[in-house]
């Protein structure tokens, strides 16, 4: 039997997710749940929502509240009462309500807003399996998993205490309540599994507005895979003129002042894939933001690394171009000219301002790659 309050739960629950829904837009633009991030929920502020509250009738009785006065009027309003300067005024605000929301159901509405479609895994990369650990042991099973060596310290163990055991003529003969038998369990072991590896150009010409809207993009890039994968592995790469793989606060928090070598992010990232992540085995996704720059006779070099060595072994390899008042926006153009619509693989976005960010993950992810 369902209660009246657990209907009125999940009627509120429904009321909270389509706000979000209806908002989801400005979260996805400025970003500002990131910081209220937990390990598997998510706080966020929903502003303009009408918190369940008792609404109490007429009775037909005089009382508090009844007498003299118009509706609205403000009890014991005085001429120190203005226009909110200085002292405490009498008008309510907006009132926001923050509400938990776990990352799946994020990933959720994410998905059924921008029309995502599920990704299929490639190779045995959809498929979950349960693999079988000896762990323990017991007094009852099958004859093929007895344990000879506890089998025996239980009988030898029982003979000494009993006293029938003979060190001048030691025979060990187990009887059924001596026998032990491995136990085991089993563990869902995921083989989903998939590799995400972000790379960013840090020098002088990215400054800290592009990075936080790298931050907020790979946030819901992030939350969008982890609800189609049973595992998530990230890997983050810097450059400049030279590239090196760094932790994540790192990635988000760097800056140089060198110049720009896109082959540089290329070689590791290259590296990164033939080193540990087969593709046979592991589903790879890449991640590419910068404001175009790329030292001209780099450009060669850059092309004919992604061609031969990244993009055969990827998913989706997604450059998203960040707008930059110092940076030229060339190599979107470089990529469009080598590539054009050859490579299904290869996505590309111009990301012109956080306004932009809802529309370029949807370009990213709307393959369902």
């Amino acid at each position: 039997m369902v209660m009246k309050i657990d209907r009125d739960s999940s009627r509120f629950k429904q009321i909270v997710r389509g706000k979000i829904r209806e908002n989801l837009r400005k979260y996805v633009t400025h970003g500002e749940m990131i910081g209220r991030k937990g390990k598997d929920l998510v706080s966020i502020p929903l502003p303009q929502l009408d918190v369940p509250h008792f609404r109490y009738g007429q009775n037909g009785r005089g009382g508090v509240g009844q007498g003299e006065g118009e509706p609205g009027q403000p009890i014991a309003a005085g001429d120190d009462e203005g226009d909110g300067q200085g002292k405490a005024g009498g008008d309510p605000g907006q009132h926001v309500l923050e509400v938990d929301i776990s990352l799946e159901e994020l990933a959720a509405i994410l998905g059924d807003e921008l029309e995502l479609p599920r990704i299929e895994p490639k190779g045995k990369a959809n498929i979950t399996q349960d693999k079988v650990r000896y762990t323990s042991v017991r007094r009852v099973g099958p004859e093929s998993l007895r344990h000879f060596r506890r089998t025996y310290v239980e009988a030898l163990r029982r003979q000494v205490s009993e006293g029938t055991y003979r060190p001048a003529d030691p025979k060990i003969i187990p009887i059924k309540e001596d026998r032990r038998y491995r136990s085991w369990e089993s563990v869902p072991e995921p083989v989903a599994n998939a590799v995400i590896l972000y790379m960013m150009d840090v020098s002088g010409s990215m400054t800290d507005e592009q990075k936080e809207i790298v931050r907020t993009e790979s946030f819901w890039i992030d939350t969008w895979l982890r609800s189609q994968y049973d595992g998530i592995e990230r890997r983050y790469i810097i450059h400049d003129a030279a590239a090196k793989e760094v932790d994540e606060q790192t990635f988000y928090h760097t800056r140089e002042s060198g110049g720009t070598r896109i082959s540089a992010a290329y070689k590791v990232c290259a590296d990164l894939l033939k080193n540990h992540y087969d593709p046979a085995e592991w589903n790879v996704y890449c991640f590419q933001f910068s404001d175009g720059d790329n030292w001209g006779e780099d450009n060669k070099t850059s092309l004919a690394l992604l061609r031969e060595q990244i993009l055969p072994k990827c998913n989706l390899f997604c450059y998203g171009q960040v707008e930059s008042p110092y940076g030229s926006g060339e190599f979107l153009r470089v990529l469009e000219e080598a590539f054009g619509d050859e490579h299904e693989v290869l996505v590309t976005s111009e990301i012109e301002s956080k306004e932009a960010i809802y529309d370029s993950i949807k370009t990213f992810l709307g393959k369902g790659k």
